[in-house]
This record gives C-alpha cells, structure tokens and sequence, in this order.
C-alpha cells in the first residue's frame, strides 16, 4: 500500500483533464478557484482579462514581491490574455479561443456578456458542443439578478447567518467564503458532468451556478426544521449543532484560549466522562439525543466539560485528548492552522519560487494524492504574460 500522506507523483500528460481547454473570463473568486481546480487537473485555462486592471483580485492585500497571496492562491497553472473584447481585434481572438475552446467560464454581471456578444446563445450558435458556465450571484433570471453578489450578502439572504440569532443584536461576521466556495465547488462538478455526457452525447449546455442556489442547496443541516416545516410538519425539535447541545459546542481553556468540543455519540461521552472521573454523568441515552441540547442534564454536562477545559491550557489539552482519542481540539488563528504539526504531516503548505514573486506559498490541492491534481505546474500568471504565446497558437504557429 502507497503512503497516503505523501503526494503522488506522474506525467501531467496522465492528469484527467490534459487536453481540456477553458477559456476563463472570471475574477476574484469563485469563477477563478473552480478553474484553477480544473487546472490543477490538467486542463489548459487561458485567463481572459482587461488590459492595465485585469482581475480585481490582483490588487488585494497582502501581496509577496508583486504578486497578491489572494490572487496567488486561486490562478495557478493557467495562462494569461489581456483582451478589450470592445475592440474589434481582439474581441476576434477572443472569439476564435472561444471557438476552439471546450469549456468557456464567466462571472459578468447580468446583461454583460450580451452587450460583450460572448453570451451562450451567440458563441454556442456555432459552437454546439462548448460547454458554458455562468458562476453567478443571486440567479441571473431573478429579481434579485442583478444585485451584486457578494458572498455577505449571498449568506444573508441564503439564511446561513440567519441561525441562532439574538433580538437586537447582529450576527457575527463570518469567517469562511461559503456562498463563494459553495457556488465555485458546483461549478466544477457541472463543467465535469457535461464533459462526461458530452463524451457520451457530443452535445455541449449551458449550466449557471448561482453563489446563492449552490449554497441554499449546501444548507442541509441548517435546513432540517424550515424543511419539516415546508412539508407541513412541525419541524421541532430541530437537529441541534449550534451551541445549545453542552456536548458539541466551544470551551474556554485556562491559558484564555478554546477547544472544540465534539462528543455527540454515547460512546464518546460515555469515553470521556470516565476520562475525568465523572461516570455519575452516563445515562441511558439513544441515538436521537445525539443532536439534542440534553434537557434538564444540559447545564451539568456543561460545568463538567468547562471545568475540565478550563483546568488545562489549550495545547496541553488537546494533547491528552489526542492519546486518549476523544474528540477535543484546539481552536487555531488561522496562522497556527497553518503551520500545526497536522498540516505539516498532511503536506497542506507548499513554498516555491515565482518567477517574478519571490518566494510565494500555496496550499496543496488534496486530489494530488491520487495522483489527479498538480498544482506545481505553472505559477499565477502575470496580466497578460502569455499574450504572445496566445496568439501565436491562434494563428497555427505552435507554441513555444
């Protein structure tokens, strides 16, 4: 048996989708990192951006030497093209890479790509088999289409901050991208489902994955009562993982930092409260208290979780917990999840030399380990670095 935490290693002739060419309008994030995922699978991505701005993200905080960590992190192994599809020239070229293009992939604002003349129906009328996707929003044919959408705004109206709040306060700010990732994951599946059946088939489609669909869809715990209910249930109680159940929820620990705390199954509990000496705290429970708050035993579950939490500094904690196996675990900065020992031995964190960046970092694509990604490729382009080589395979003359 191969060692599973060590990335495999081949041709990228061999990568699933060597010979795949996209041609990528989007910018910023989730039109970008859906592509760079098919590039880190081989397919050929040619990055189309406006000439002396290109894709906003280049210009987000922090940066290394020149390039952006952001930018850096979401456009490796693609090649760049700046092209002003207003102009008659290039708007040409921009057609004839479409043309000979199998995937094309844009974020524009609704209305855009008509006025652009590189909508599905206008390249697809000659183009049958071209697969199309549109990562948008809100949905483009909605009354909200035309709202930008951020993905604040997608995890507002989506109802993914809308869980467990309290009168008259906000809701804390989110720390993940969900709306984002969530619609930039469904792209990817839908531009590899219709290479599949355009195999089978030979026919191309055109897919949309709204940022809010993707996510309403990816809701499905959240969801649970709001569903019931929809069915004409009562949809209560509701499954409970956030923050009322003593046994799934986050501790203080006695240095002033927190633990996560995930003892859901009655084995688990019943492992730890003999860990601390609490075997007075095992009932005879089910599998349906499992996602319960614990009713009247709640609040001495919870003395007797942040006791022991608070008892023990964070690290050391999580240390006992790890050889005890009970599900225990520090809560990072995201610089400590970074450089923890479990990422090092996971091979999460790459640093390489960009040809113009310095020394930039990278997290490693986990499908690497099958041997179906290589994120070592190519590094981030810079705007327009392979306007040349571009052209020069456009026009029959190879390339270099």
């Amino acid at each position: 048996m191969t060692d599973q935490t060590k990335p495999a290693a081949g041709d990228p002739a061999d990568l699933p989708l060597a010979g795949l060419r996209i041609i990528d309008f989007s910018r910023l994030l989730p039109g970008p990192w859906c592509t760079q995922t098919l590039a880190d699978m081989g397919a050929d991505v040619i990055k189309i951006e406006q000439p002396d701005i290109g894709d906003y993200s280049r210009f987000n905080p922090p940066t290394y030497e020149e390039v952006g960590a952001y930018f850096n992190a979401v456009n490796r192994n693609k090649r760049s093209i700046a092209l002003d599809l207003t102009q008659d020239d290039d708007y040409a070229l921009a057609r004839r890479l479409i043309a000979e293009a199998d995937v094309v992939v844009e974020s524009f604002r609704a209305g855009v790509t008509e006025n652009l003349k590189i909508d599905y129906d206008t390249v697809s009328a000659d183009h049958p088999s071209l697969i199309y996707c549109s990562v948008t929003g809100l949905g483009n044919p909605s009354a909200m289409g035309r709202v930008p959408g951020h993905d604040l705004s997608v995890q507002a109206v989506a109802g993914a901050l809308g869980k467990n709040l309290t009168d008259g306060e906000a809701p804390p700010m989110p720390s993940f991208q969900a709306g984002d990732f969530t619609a930039a994951v469904y792209a990817a599946i839908g531009i590899l489902g219709a290479h599949i059946r355009r195999q089978k088939t030979g026919k191309g489609c055109y897919l949309e994955t709204p940022m809010y669909d993707s996510l309403i869809c990816s809701s499905n715990v959240a969801m649970t009562g709001p569903l019931a209910r929809a069915a004409g249930y009562p949809g209560t109680p509701e499954m409970e993982t956030w923050g009322a159940n003593p046994r799934y929820s986050l501790y203080m620990t006695k240095d002033g930092k927190s633990a996560a705390v995930c003892l859901l199954e009655m084995r688990a509990w019943h492992k730890f409260c003999r860990h601390i000496g609490r075997e007075d705290l095992i009932y005879d429970e089910d599998w349906e208290h499992r996602h319960t708050p614990h009713g009247d035993l709640a609040d001495e579950f919870r003395q007797a979780i942040a006791g022991f939490c608070m008892s023990r500094s964070r690290d050391d904690l999580a240390e006992e917990m790890k050889a005890a196996g009970i599900s225990i675990t520090p809560v990072y900065t995201p610089d400590e999840a970074l450089h923890s020992p479990h990422a090092k031995e996971r091979d999460m964190l790459r640093i390489v030399d960009h040809p113009t960046g310095g020394k930039v970092a990278y997290l490693v694509d986990p499908l690497i380990r099958a041997g179906l990604a290589d994120p070592e490729r190519r590094p981030s382009p810079r705007l327009g670095e392979h306007d040349e080589e571009i052209r020069r395979e456009i026009s029959g003359g190879g390339e270099d």
